[in-house]
């Protein structure tokens, strides 16, 4: 069966308020005829958002050249992204808006220990031309790889941005990753330089970081220099010849650097994303295309204004951190918040005490934090003046109804409006998601893809889905923002993402398209279960045990089974105070036949205090998978957040 059937039925719509709508970036004539355009000619749409909202030095002579898999944008243009993100905001003749905004916080920035720092646009700009000042004084040239390790500081927004100002690609790598992950990543995209910091604050402790890339270097031939931010003062160890001190730098370089004028497709970054199987991939993003793309998707989708204070929850080592905590908000002269530690230390209400202490305006954080949050209580949140809010976005995987609507009405007090949002690594920026102004929103959809973005349902042999209809989601015309590779294998690329349908872009998730044209991700299709012939997702399976009132998180997996060809096997981690015993087996298995019906009722429920998710927050389903096939665990596990979770599952397995 091509299908993927849809057994959940979610009726509830919420129309933008009236007061939304009517101060909103894009409303729903400005939307439609965005749509029009984005459906007639995508290549035409994308130009206009590119001229509407990135400076330019030489305009482009061609929009896009496309030569299947792969695609160039603007072509001949030249911009920068730092002057995008940062110059062009302290001239009122070239700042979009026509203001200054030298003297506006551009991040406002805490740490876990309750250490903060506002940086201006004018400071920031400063700070980045003495960074990119440093790095071309320690060999760096256009068109070099640097490696960013690092925790969330803002001298990681700083690096990032002086890279970008000399057209040299950074590749950041999550601050938690192993020395063996990090080493293999360096060599990879042979950077030349590293950046790092002697350590950060994780729940209530400094974690060390020098000695990690101290290890890594050790197999890393192409670096030359080490450059050490401090942070923690925790003693580390200074290679002579090697290792630099950041502020030594810093307080010798000039303050004037002029931003290079690039090429629109000159590498901007390189992020590494798990595979299945096999070594991470690094996925290349170039800089005119990427720019335009999370420019006009954050202007549009979170609606900005001069005066909000935005805070999206994303490590900047992944792609939603680099594309709507630095480059989105800063090319559009937001105000943008950075935390340093975890969402719980020093206690439950730590997020909510930021958005009360800051005025955060929007806030995009991910379902599993809003499922965290949810099995923490309702009273953390209502102990706060959370009145700031005006909108709220979801990022990361799926989020369930039950969780959409507590975030609707606990955190958003029934009066934010919420962007429910589907992209990739890959795709650069959001690709599916409402426009707050403009589009009904349904609890648990994305809505529909974003104008100039062409999506469609397909079935195994390509075809194309009409009206409504399960299948598997792709991309059928290029879009600005699209990754332009993996780093030195432009084979894997090609098989990786193209090699399913000709000439169009697989995304790897399965979808459903309702009567309304809204889309329902069904998560990975690697995750869609074949249970006696149906073919179900395990968001939906998901969504009906979280909406039960003993469960705080679910993951759903499929393993083989003699007669219905897969079995269902939930993994639940049970409301605190709830007992976890056969009572609560039954009665969880019922209320999911209750739900979505008799078919998706789980064959066995194991019952887990923790899930195994990346640093980002996703679950990792195919662990589980091997776990409850009884395999042994296979694949790439470098992005897994705590080890301890596959042991204690092993062992509930075992007993």
């Amino acid at each position: 069966m091509a299908d993927i059937d849809t057994l959940l039925k979610e009726k509830r719509t919420f129309k933008p308020a009236p007061e939304f709508t009517k101060q909103a970036n894009w409303n729903k004539r400005t939307t439609s005829e965005h749509r029009k355009l984005g459906e007639k000619n995508p290549t035409k749409f994308w130009a206009k958002m590119a001229k509407e909202n990135v400076s330019w030095f030489t305009p482009w002579k061609k929009d896009l050249e496309w030569k299947p898999p792969f695609a160039k944008w603007f072509v001949g243009g030249k911009t920068n992204v730092s002057y995008n993100c940062l110059d062009r905001h302290l001239d009122p003749k070239t700042s979009p808006g026509g203001v200054s905004r030298k003297n506006k916080a551009a991040i406002i920035w805490e740490g876990e220990p309750g250490d903060t720092r506002v940086i201006t646009y004018g400071q920031l700009h400063r700070e980045v031309c003495q960074f990119a000042n440093v790095l071309k004084e320690q060999g760096v040239k256009r068109g070099d790889r640097v490696c960013l390790y690092m925790p969330m500081i803002p001298e990681l927004a700083v690096a990032m941005l002086a890279c970008t100002r000399i057209g040299a690609a950074h590749s950041i790598v999550f601050g938690g990753f192993s020395a063996d992950a990090l080493r293999d990543r360096i060599n990879d995209a042979e950077a030349k330089l590293v950046v790092t910091s002697d350590g950060g604050y994780r729940k209530g402790a400094p974690f060390a970081l020098k000695a990690t890339v101290d290890k890594a270097v050790a197999q890393t031939p192409c670096v030359e220099k080490v450059i050490v931010v401090e942070r923690t003062k925790q003693p580390v160890e200074i290679v002579a010849g090697r290792d630099l001190w950041y502020h030594e730098l810093m307080a010798l370089a000039s303050t004037k650097c002029a931003p290079a004028k690039l090429d629109a497709e000159n590498p901007l970054f390189i992020l590494y994303t798990s595979g299945t199987t096999g070594s991470p991939k690094g996925i290349l993003h170039t800089t005119g295309g990427y720019l335009t793309h999370v420019t006009t998707t954050f202007k549009a989708i979170f609606d900005i204004k001069d005066d909000d204070v935005y805070w999206c929850t994303a490590d900047i080592g992944w792609i939603t951190g680099h594309s709507y905590v630095v480059y989105g908000p800063l090319a559009n002269g937001a105000t943008t918040v950075m935390y340093e530690g975890t969402p719980t230390h020093p206690g439950p209400d730590r997020w909510w005490d930021l958005i009360e202490k800051w005025g955060v305006t929007i806030f995009y954080t991910a379902p599993t934090a809003i499922r965290t949050f949810i099995r923490l209580g309702d009273e953390h949140p209502k102990a706060h003046d959370l009145s700031s809010l005006r909108l709220l976005g979801s990022v990361g995987e799926p989020i369930n109804p039950e969780a959409w609507m507590w975030y609707h009405r606990v955190i958003g007090n029934k009066k934010c409006p919420i962007v429910d949002t589907w992209w990739q690594t890959e795709t650069g920026g959001i690709m599916i998601s409402s426009i707050p102004g403009a589009v009904d929103t349904k609890p648990g959809s994305a809505t529909k893809p974003f104008p100039g973005v062409h999506a469609d349902i397909f079935d195994e042999e390509g075809n194309s889905q009409k009206g409504e209809a399960g299948g598997f989601l792709v991309l059928k015309h290029p879009w600005p923002g699209m990754l332009r590779g993996i780093w030195g294998d432009p084979k894997r690329f090609k098989e990786t993402y193209w090699g399913t349908y000709d000439e169009t872009y697989f995304a790897g998730d399965g979808a459903h398209r309702d009567k309304s044209g809204y889309y329902w991700i069904m998560g990975r299709v690697d995750d869609v279960m074949n249970v006696s012939g149906h073919r179900i997702g395990t968001m939906e399976v998901e969504s009906a045990l979280v909406s039960s009132p003993d469960v705080a998180e679910a993951a759903v997996v499929g393993r083989p089974d003699d007669i219905t060809g897969t079995a269902i096997v939930a993994f639940v981690s049970p409301i605190g105070g709830t007992d976890a015993n056969d009572a609560l087996v039954d009665r969880l298995k019922q209320h999911v036949s209750k739900e979505i019906g008799a078919i998706a009722r789980p064959a066995e429920i194991r019952f887990t205090t923790a899930l195994p998710k990346t640093r980002s927050g996703k679950i990792m389903r195919r662990l589980l998978r091997d776990i409850a096939s009884g395999k042994e665990v296979a694949g790439d596990t470098s992005t897994l957040e705590d080890f301890s979770v596959l042991a204690k599952l092993r062992e509930s397995d075992e007993d």
